[in-house]
């Protein structure tokens, strides 16, 4: 059984494993780090025969990782994941030649032709699956209703050019700074509709102002858990988007691995299902040939290839009488 060396030194000789290159030291990412480690050695654990986990922990991929990933091919790394920050992937993602399977658990743009590709969770596909969704749903107008963080900006541009590249009418956004009158005022006409580019608490402040006939969409962000059953009322109606991991618990893919224990907030669970989805792809990269093996039916999503990038679509969900319920493709919500 695939299991965790303890951290790694330079060995002796090389011997044949898998290294898990993450911030594991670091004051600002090791949570999130520790949060990958363990989805990663939970489906490492169910593959009986593949190689051995190699943890490399760094304080500062930024100025680490590149060093960091030199040691894991000396001391016998067949395949790599890793860096974790988006920093510590540029850095590393500067040799343009890497010869080893090697996966970031980040996004970066530009275009590679060795073997290192790219899988994260940017919160910016949901808001275009949102867009995409609701243009599908015959809706012709949308106001995004933003909160001015840096998070909402990154959301609310993402829904925005998603939106008008499908042809949508953009209405002018709606910032909210403590004054809910806008959001009250918004037009009910039919093929209306609103886009919430806001965190989970701001969300919650914002959905009871906004008339019930108008449909509200959104992204994980609004979701805390179905554990939290009063403050998820306040988002009646709300669509959004989520993982398999967050939302179906009988999901095949997700009912074969573990959950953490303790169990994990659910921003630092959905990393855990990176490590999981992340650990099956590296696999896939290093013992398959990915064309006759994609798509993956992951607990993060639909998971497809596009050249060196593996993008994730998740499942829609809308939140009725306090619950998230997932929505059948099929269906228009």
């Amino acid at each position: 059984m695939a299991a965790s060396a303890p951290a790694a030194a330079p060995s002796a000789a090389p011997v044949p494993h898998i290294a898990l290159l993450l911030p594991l030291k670091s004051p600002y990412y090791a949570k999130a780090a520790d949060a990958v480690r363990q989805g990663f050695l939970a489906a490492a654990s169910k593959e009986v025969h593949s190689l051995p986990v190699r943890v490399y922990p760094c304080t500062d991929e930024t100025t680490e990782v590149v060093a960091l990933y030199q040691q894991a091919l000396a001391n016998g790394a067949m395949a790599v994941a890793g860096p974790l920050t988006r920093s510590g992937v540029a850095a590393l993602a500067a040799n343009p030649s890497l010869t080893t399977p090697t996966l970031a658990m980040n996004l970066m743009d530009g275009t590679r032709t060795d073997h290192l590709y790219f899988f994260g969770l940017p919160a910016e596909t949901e808001a275009r699956q949102a867009a995409q969704r609701a243009t599908a749903a015959g809706l012709l107008s949308a106001t995004v209703v933003s909160t001015n963080t840096a998070l909402s900006k990154r959301l609310a541009q993402a829904f925005s050019e998603e939106w008008q590249r499908a042809g949508g009418i953009l209405q002018p956004e709606i910032v909210y700074y403590g004054d809910t009158t806008p959001l009250k005022e918004l037009p009910q006409d039919p093929g209306t509709s609103v886009f919430l580019a806001a965190e989970a608490d701001q969300a919650r402040l914002l959905r009871p102002y906004i008339n019930s006939s108008i449909p509200v969409y959104a992204t994980s962000q609004v979701f805390t858990g179905n554990a939290n059953t009063l403050a998820n009322y306040d988002l009646a109606d709300v669509r959004f988007y989520d993982m398999p991991w967050m939302l179906q618990p009988d999901h095949p893919a997700v009912m074969i691995y573990p959950r953490a224990v303790p169990a994990l907030s659910p921003d630092m669970d959905r990393l855990y299902a990176l490590g999981i989805d992340a650990y099956r792809l590296l696999q896939m990269l290093y013992e398959h040939d990915p064309a006759n093996t994609l798509p993956l039916d992951g607990v993060t999503g639909k998971i497809t290839q596009n050249g060196h990038i593996f993008q994730r679509e998740g499942i829609l969900a809308v939140m009725r009488q306090g619950q998230a319920v997932p929505v059948d493709s099929k269906s228009r919500p």
